[in-house]
């Protein structure tokens, strides 16, 4: 049965107003394109993530750096209690490596950005500029020109797979480091934007926002206590 036989069923049968037949048509209209996208990302993520590829060939990593690698995207895994998955762990670890990122930025920013719960199909709330979808949180004006920059295709939709998502990170990352050179900057302009992070350290005649402060501080801390075993 389609969703406006439904919809027609339902009305003949609870007397919908015309107010209350709009606003469910409406509701099973976006459950329809939420479903629409979240399977075109599934089958991206199953069949196309080919398209991701690892610019450092793995087999040119030390033992000791791929025991290493393997060892952080294990402890992710285990201190997100799950939420952030293995395969996750392993891909975010290796691309924040190929450019020489400390990973634990990288999950750190990924946990702020999605209120601690790493939920790839997060859309955030309506801001002036519009929302910010998955793991990363990236708006409609941002995602297109960072997915060419990393060499890959752009559709609404993809944003929604974990692993784009996360190559998009590591991308704006290094594309924000390079152009400012340090961390205060660059993760403050992830959050605020370029223009924001100028706006933000002409107030504050500083670029160390609460934002910044807190995925630095965080992965030092988680960083010495996956050192340590904890």
């Amino acid at each position: 049965m389609t969703a406006r036989w439904l919809v027609l069923l339902l009305t003949a049968f609870l007397m919908l107003t015309g107010f209350e037949q709009e606003q469910l048509e409406d509701r099973i209209q976006a459950l329809e394109e939420k479903e629409e996208e979240l399977n075109d990302a599934e089958v991206w993520e199953t069949e196309d993530l080919e398209a991701i590829t690892f610019d450092r060939d793995l087999e040119d990593m030390s033992y000791h750096e791929w025991m290493d690698a393997q060892e952080t995207a294990a402890y992710f895994h285990e201190e997100s209690e799950g939420d952030f998955k293995e395969d996750w762990s392993l891909f975010l670890v290796t691309k924040a490596l190929e450019k020489d990122i400390d990973p634990h930025i990288v999950y750190e920013l990924l946990r702020i950005e999605t209120g601690d719960t790493f939920d790839p199909d997060l859309v955030g709330p309506e801001t002036q500029y519009g929302h910010a979808y998955g793991l990363g949180q990236f708006m409609k004006n941002t995602a297109p020109w960072m997915a060419e920059k990393a060499g890959l295709p752009y559709e609404h939709s993809l944003l929604y797979n974990p692993y784009y998502s996360m190559e998009l990170t590591v991308t704006y990352l290094d594309y924000l480091y390079e152009e400012y050179g340090d961390w205060d900057n660059a993760l403050t302009a992830y959050h605020r934007g370029k223009g924001g992070l100028a706006a933000y350290k002409e107030e504050n005649g500083t670029a160390r926002s609460w934002y910044a402060e807190d995925i630095q501080v965080e992965a030092a801390e988680q960083k010495e206590l996956a050192a340590r075993g904890d």
